[in-house]
């Protein structure tokens, strides 16, 4: 009935400007740089004054994060949105939460929609727990009394009673996602809107976050907007299901037709020789994509169970980068993390990045996975500071069957396979062991 339709969007398009440096001539004079600064200046200025969208770079590009993405949303719905990074998301739930405007379509909310898009929304460092409480729920439209109401519980779901008067810029990460998630949560929005950020708590609160989404859904009538890359958590929370792929719908249908949407689409590449990350801005540190090689370094398309193999990572590093490291993670298909490699601090092997393309050779004695689909993830960092660059969802691999132990059936049926061997010791007769008794 369309009295139950709480959002309603129409071909919905989302449009940025990109711009691009272009190349420079090598050597200029202090004059060239202070005129074509001044020229930028009095362009942009110009631009402003028109409302045109300020880019900088040389040369610009149109980029459509979304495009005629429409669809419905019913009260008491719980929607998973599905899709790989730089799909359209996380544009999709900013314009769902009026943080942007759509450059094309309209959509209609009907009822208060609350956000949680990124660690500590909404909140103010310099403010301690309790004052961003107070300060969340007067943005999300409650008066004093009703926060006044809910505080206690607020503060007993997060369980961050002790620091509550400590000033929130002293929060770690999953400190500010536990109240900030509380405080959405209990407010009692018509639309909650929660992306990937709860994968930044720890996974007892993971478990009471998805409780909840489930409560204010079949209780409290309310409807929520959840993107994970976590399969399991989606199946468990969801209804229905949004999958997204290049600021497209590619499918709406039940959570779990949504998901084998999304698994058939990362599939189709796994056979390649050369498995590509998504694509980003060429400009900045990224990953090209991975070669899978034998122990000769010859290119194979699919690693067998426990065989010794090569992941061959290309990247790109915008400047010269010194000390920095290289990540290398392997998961499930339902997002469960099996594997993590480092180059630095796990293995001490601090890298110099060069400026371009590059490509680094992590050897894996043994590939202990059975036969099946895992995905692999990237990234680019400087150790203990700063992620330069992060894709732990990128391409898919097809590791083929393999009979490790010569008995005509390969291991299929558990994920992680390790080589082992059975032995039973001479067992004596119990009369035997009698009679060794009685003396």
């Amino acid at each position: 009935m369309a009295g139950d339709i709480v959002i309603d969007a129409e071909g919905l398009g989302k449009k940025y400007f990109i711009g691009h440096q272009t190349e420079r001539e090598r050597y200029v004079t202090l004059r060239d740089v202070a005129t074509r600064s001044a020229r930028k200046v009095w362009r942009r200025a110009i631009d402003a004054a028109r409302g045109r969208a300020i880019v900088l770079g040389g040369t610009t590009e149109e980029f459509w994060a979304l495009k005629d993405v429409s669809f419905q949303v019913k009260r008491g719905e719980v929607l998973g949105i599905i899709g790989r990074n730089g799909a359209g998301k996380s544009t999709l739930l900013k314009v769902l939460s009026r943080i942007t405007e759509p450059s094309e379509g309209r959509i209609t909310i009907r009822g208060r929609v609350a956000s949680l898009l990124e660690v500590g929304t909404g909140f103010h460092p310099e403010l301690t727990g309790r004052e961003n409480v107070y300060l969340n729920g007067a943005i999300l439209g409650m008066s004093r009394g009703e926060i006044r109401r809910k505080f206690d519980e607020i503060v007993d779901f997060s369980g961050v009673e002790k620091f509550i008067d400590t000033p929130v810029k002293r929060y770690s990460s999953g400190m500010q996602v536990r109240l900030a998630f509380s405080v959405a949560a209990h407010l009692e929005p018509d639309i909650l809107v929660v992306d990937e950020v709860l994968a930044v708590g720890d996974a007892e609160f993971q478990k009471k976050c998805l409780g909840k989404l489930g409560e204010v859904s079949a209780h409290e009538g309310r409807t929520v907007l959840f993107v994970s890359h976590n399969m399991d958590a989606l199946r468990r929370s969801c209804q229905t299901g949004l999958h997204l792929s290049q600021g497209c719908v590619e499918f709406r249908g039940t959570i779990s037709e949504c998901i084998q949407s999304y698994l058939h689409r990362l599939r189709m590449g796994a056979s390649q020789q050369r498995l590509r990350f998504p694509a980003c801005d060429p400009n900045k540190y990224h990953i090209i994509d991975v070669e899978i090689l034998d122990e000769q370094l010859n290119t194979i398309s699919n690693p067998a169970t426990l065989q010794s193999v090569v992941f061959a990572i290309r990247f790109y590093s915008p400047v010269p980068t010194p000390r920095a490291s290289v990540t290398f993670q392997i998961s499930t298909v339902e997002g469960q993390l099996l594997t993590y490699f480092s180059t630095s601090p796990d293995q001490n092997f601090p890298i110099d990045f060069q400026s371009g393309e590059s490509t680094i050779y992590l050897r894996v004695g043994s590939l202990a996975l059975s036969a099946g689909s895992y995905v692999i993830g990237a990234g680019l960092a400087i150790p203990m500071t700063a992620w330069l660059y992060h894709e732990p969802y990128g391409p898919i691999i097809e590791v083929v069957p393999r009979d490790i132990y010569g008995s005509g059936y390969p291991p299929r049926n558990y994920p992680l396979p390790m080589l082992c061997s059975w032995e039973m010791p001479p067992q004596r007769s119990a009369a035997l062991q009698r009679l060794t008794a009685s003396h």
